[in-house]
């Protein structure tokens, strides 16, 4: 049966939401036989409890004494959607999250279609449709599917932008002004985000090597600064402080970088055990492990080489990093397949796409950008997850390439 492009792209959707609904369903059933409400607490409850406050209409803080700029809203506000619409029920928001995650399988179709054609496109869609990782993620209560979503969506206009004619680049300020806006809703679901898309949007217009096509660029960081405004405002009122992002930036850097973190792993309980804030403001909080963090750094330049190392291995591993996995050979065979499945693959593609460095920005910048930056803050695989969806679209354009001439030399011996 030959498929359409739209019944092609339907049928993309409908597995990708099948899939993730059914994970959905395993991991409830595995939440009630086990007797737990999360599949991995901590963050989880914290974004929860935000969203019921949200809900609620009360302050935007959690925790006692309050910290009003721990998260950035973006996540919450989702799951306050969800709340909203179906009541305070955990199955409903796993619901809506696995329908986000079906969205973002379209989104790498789209990107692939832009970047190259409707062929890689759909290898790229379907492959993100049937990932494991990514359809387990889409089941749980953290950031990672829903800003690779945001974070995919905002990468279309950029591919859009990168195919405008230089002589015509006043045709590209809608996908400059659409790139703006979707990244800052992916900084509103993760601050880490705020540097990437504003430097691939001006590199981009530099390339165009006139006024008027750096003019259009520029508009991409500046949207992207007016829909962060609201919060930095916001977060001005409630500190003093003009912050654009959150207050958790020093914490998270110390976690990265004290003299107790030997694995390049998470350990926040020197937060609990110091209880800084029993005598600082939030703000002051974040400055004090910044400047603990730095002072480590200058003071041990050999650890912190040894600790890049250590994370960039958590990074790149084919394995989960988490303990709880170690007891289930499958899904750590499952997960190291996936691995060769895509990254194989995808440096084929990136050889065949060598001369094309716009493409490979969009496709490959990403999970190159998140690697740099766990080299600093703690890693893990789940850091890399976001930056997988656009290089299946390099994973597409290398299994194409291997099908071809695999097809190209059995063919012929057939005849």
């Amino acid at each position: 049966m030959n498929l359409t492009p739209r019944r092609s792209v339907i049928w993309l959707f409908l597995t990708a939401w099948a899939l993730r609904l059914l994970a959905v369903g395993v991991v409830q059933f595995y939440l009630n036989q086990t007797e737990r409400t999360w599949v991995i607490a901590g963050d989880a409850e914290g974004y929860w409890e935000l969203a019921q406050r949200i809900v609620a209409g009360q302050s935007y803080e959690i925790y006692t004494p309050p910290r009003q700029v721990l998260r950035m809203p973006g996540f919450p506000l989702l799951l306050a959607g969800s709340i909203s619409l179906f009541g305070p029920s955990l199955l409903a928001a796993r619901l809506v999250l696995a329908t986000v995650g079906a969205i973002g399988c379209l989104g790498v179709y789209w990107l692939g279609l832009r970047l190259v054609n409707h062929r890689v496109g759909l290898i790229a869609g379907g492959l993100a449709a049937g990932s494991p990782i990514f359809i387990g993620f889409s089941a749980i209560e953290l950031t990672e599917t829903a800003f690779a979503v945001a974070a995919v969506m905002g990468l279309i206009p950029l591919a859009s932008l990168l195919r405008t004619p230089p002589e015509n680049n006043t045709r590209g300020i809608p996908h400059s002004l659409m790139a703006g806006l979707l990244a800052g809703v992916g900084c509103y679901l993760r601050p880490s985000w705020l540097l990437f898309p504003p430097a691939l949007v001006v590199w981009l217009g530099v390339s165009w090597r006139n006024r008027r096509g750096l003019a259009v660029a520029l508009m991409a960081p500046l949207t992207l600064l007016v829909c962060l405004l609201p919060w930095g405002l916001r977060n001005q009122q409630k500190t003093g402080h003009f912050i654009l992002t959150t207050l958790w930036m020093g914490p998270s850097l110390y976690d990265g970088w004290n003299p107790e973190n030997t694995t390049g792993d998470s350990d926040m309980r020197f937060f609990d055990r110091e209880n800084v804030m029993a005598s600082l403001s939030e703000y002051e909080m974040d400055q004090h492990y910044r400047q603990r963090a730095w002072a480590f750094a200058g003071s041990h330049p050999r650890e912190v080489a040894q600790l890049a190392w250590k994370k960039s291995l958590r990074y790149w591993n084919p394995f989960p990093n988490a303990d709880q996995f170690s007891r289930f050979p499958l899904l750590n065979a499952v997960s190291a397949l996936w691995f060769a499945v895509v990254f194989i693959p995808a440096l084929v593609g990136a050889w065949v796409l060598r001369r094309d460095w716009g493409l490979l920005a969009i496709a490959a910048g990403p999970i190159v950008y998140f690697a740099a930056l766990h080299l600093i803050f703690v890693s893990s695989v789940r850091y890399r997850l976001p930056g997988e969806y656009p290089l299946l679209v390099l994973t597409a354009v290398g299994l194409d390439t291997l099908i071809v001439r695999f097809l190209s030399k059995t063919l012929p011996a057939t005849k």
